[in-house]
């Protein structure tokens, strides 16, 4: 048994079923979910009927690389829109089984555990817990770079210092962020792209909210930052899903573009991985990509919710709308697991707590004082629970949780 899986930590929903073990909540209150960032919108027709029309796929072994009719749709999408031109599509596109799935196979075939020192992954914390685990199994060493709200939720790069950087092999980058929905700059990107040619690590840019915004302003894709500051794909590769998108995570969707060589390799990993993606599933994926309609209407949603429910919460929390995503990552008074605790059993409502989703790094857990509240309940639920979590703050403004 390999000993690196005994530094996996639980997963955050894991710890939360555990803090709310034993616990009565209210029963005269339905229980009302915001703290798994499962998209509960209606899954599009065009998916469903595309997943149908396509059974006669399931007689067939799937082609790691996809298809062309689905490589293509991801080539069309990425080009219209980022403003990029249209990625090879033999070399530069990689469909994938969802891009948790991707991401954390991705750091097996980047890091070399071979030379004299141990290898670094970095990655914002709070984060995706992929991205630890990834780096643990593959030999390396994780290391966390804080994103605080006096750096705009952004990873503070120039805390880390020039002795892990010498060290690093790659960096997992996520914008829109999770859980605090900061989405990076131009700046932001121009400044990592620097320390990677300095350095010579890789980026993986983890992208799967990156549909999800509000008003006009899409978020900035490394793609499109790349272009714009007139570079190649070197070292950089993003990784996007269908899951927030078009509600669809029991799909198992979404790709990988960037870099020819890096992915040339990774393609070669996931040959022997056999992890490619069923004719069927490939055929819907390419319905989705190809419609526009279904992610304005699905954004609109979202919309609806954040406007209802933002200023409910405005008066009680220290919370913000967010640049892009479908959570608002609230500062609370005192310990957030407490907290999240009280508010379930009195309320009903479940939250995440800001430290479940982050690691104690240089003196702080960034996430501790936060609970991330995921607002993928039906409308009328988010401002029911937004109205419970209200009432609770007024109830305990003397509390200290």
């Amino acid at each position: 048994m390999t000993p690196q899986l005994s530094l996996l930590q639980p997963y955050p929903f894991q710890k939360l079923k555990q803090l709310f073990a034993g616990l009565s909540p209210n029963p005269a209150l339905a229980h009302i979910n915001l703290s798994i960032g499962e998209p509960k919108h209606a899954t599009p027709k065009l998916v469903t009927d595309a997943l149908i029309a396509h059974f006669d796929g399931l007689s067939a072994y799937p082609a790691t690389l996809g298809s062309d009719a689905l490589r293509q749709s991801i080539r069309t999408w990425l080009s219209n829109r980022y403003g990029i031109a249209a990625p090879n599509l033999a070399t530069e596109i990689i469909p994938v089984n969802g891009s948790r799935e991707a991401l954390f196979a991705f750091a097996q075939t980047i890091i070399d555990t071979s030379l004299e020192y141990q290898p670094v992954v970095l990655s914002p914390n709070p984060f995706y817990q992929i991205y630890e685990g990834a780096a643990l199994l593959a030999g390396a060493e994780p290391y966390f770079v804080n994103c605080k709200a006096e750096n705009r939720f952004q990873p503070d790069w120039d805390a880390v210092p020039p002795a892990i950087w010498q060290r690093t092999q790659l960096v997992f980058a996520c914008s829109p962020g999770n859980p605090t929905g900061a989405v990076a700059s131009l700046a932001d990107w121009q400044k990592l792209f620097a320390l990677s040619d300095e350095y010579g690590f890789v980026i993986a840019s983890d992208e799967c909210y990156s549909e999800i915004y509000f008003g006009e302003d899409k978020p900035l894709g490394a793609l499109e930052a790349a272009t714009q500051l007139g570079r190649d794909y070197h070292n950089l590769v993003i990784f996007s899903s269908l899951s927030k998108r078009s509600n669809v995570p029991g799909l198992r969707s979404g790709f990988v573009a960037g870099d020819a060589k890096l992915l040339a390799q990774f393609l070669l990993y996931r040959t022997y991985h056999g992890c490619a993606m069923s004719p069927m599933v490939q055929a819907a994926s390419a319905a989705a990509w190809n419609d526009e309609e279904h992610v304005v209407e699905n954004r609109q949603l979202y919309s609806q919710k954040f406007a209802a429910v933002t200023p409910l919460l405005q008066s009680v929390l220290n919370v913000s709308m967010p640049d892009a995503a479908f959570y608002l990552w609230a500062k609370i008074k005192g310990n957030d697991a407490a907290f999240a605790q009280q508010l379930f059993e009195e309320e009903h409502v479940t939250v995440l707590p800001g430290s479940y989703l982050a690691r104690s790094a240089h003196g702080i857990n960034p996430g501790e004082g936060y609970i991330r509240i995921a607002l993928v309940a039906p409308l009328n639920d988010c401002i029911a629970a937004a109205e419970r979590i209200s009432r609770f703050c007024q109830r305990h403004l003397d509390t200290s949780f």
